[in-house]
């Protein structure tokens, strides 16, 4: 058996390849697919996404959303879901104080973390422009590498008179420093307008991180609305609205001890029994 992960349509024609011609020696191919319709779509993408579909055996999704796009390519290759393992590469977080200190940031506010590269889809600027309907105290951490036009975020964040409130650090960011990010945050924003599943859920989990994501996608299947963050609408009052009820409410124990027990749901022996299980239905049809 081979596992391949399949992400981006650009890989296509080389794993697909490389695919077809293990088959052809007897060797099962799983893919791992993080995604199968690209966020943003370009020429080309599905019929490059077909060429790899038919390339392998079956399927390992982390989403019900990747699930439903494959059947729209194969109706008969064996399709398994299991949600995206937690992260455990990052290393334990710091004290709240430390993590300021490293990064260089006032101990007396409170911070909310918006994490990866950043592109249209993500939303970056829906939560931007919430945290003008967010208390003052409130700031915002923005750590990632800029995938488009800077400037746009820039003007906007300028035009909300948010200079003050708003951190950016333009750039990817070192696995050595991600612990000081997620230390630093009460609690982790995922603004986005469309998505499948995201790796950054699973960074939060591992730091029990309480988290907001809006109603898309596989989001909602990762996070328990009301016990590990907030589900919200697709709008910057929305998101806003969730910001100031935890810390209104005053639940940053209470949901970070929901999200240290959620994220028992995402181990890595769970991805590998579901692997090891699709392997043998496979295997047994040959």
């Amino acid at each position: 058996m081979v596992i391949v992960r399949y992400w981006l349509p650009f890989m296509a024609p080389c794993l697909g390849y490389v695919a077809r011609k293990l088959r052809k020696h007897h060797i099962r191919v799983i893919a791992i697919t993080d995604n199968v319709i690209p966020h943003e779509n370009r020429i080309g993408d599905k019929s490059l996404t077909k060429y790899f579909i038919g390339s392998c055996d079956a399927f390992i999704v982390m989403s019900e959303k990747v699930k439903q796009d494959i059947e729209k390519f194969t109706k008969t290759k064996p399709v398994q879901f299991t949600p995206h393992p937690v992260y455990n590469i990052f290393g334990e977080g710091v004290a709240f104080d430390t993590a300021c200190e490293e990064l260089n940031l006032d101990k007396g506010k409170k911070y909310i973390l918006f994490f990866g590269f950043i592109r249209h889809y993500k939303g970056l600027d829906l939560l931007i422009e919430a945290m003008q309907f967010v208390d003052d105290s409130v700031h915002l951490l923005v750590a990632g590498e800029f995938y488009e036009d800077k400037k746009p975020y820039d003007d906007l964040i300028h035009k909300l008179q948010l200079e003050s409130r708003v951190h950016i650090a333009d750039g990817y960011i070192p696995k050595e420093k991600v612990k000081y990010y997620f230390s630093a945050a009460d609690m982790v924003v995922q603004p986005y307008r469309e998505a499948t599943q995201s790796g950054v859920t699973q960074i939060a989990y591992s730091f029990n991180k309480p988290m907001i994501v809006t109603n898309v996608g596989g989001l909602p299947e990762i996070v328990t609305d009301g016990v590990s963050g907030f589900v919200t609408d697709i709008q910057p009052q929305s998101i806003a609205n969730a910001i100031n009820t935890f810390y209104t409410n005053n639940l940053k124990e209470k949901m970070e001890a929901g999200a240290a027990s959620e994220k028992n749901k995402f181990g890595w022996a769970k991805m590998i029994s579901k692997i090891t299980e699709l392997f043998h239905t496979i295997d047994s049809k040959k």
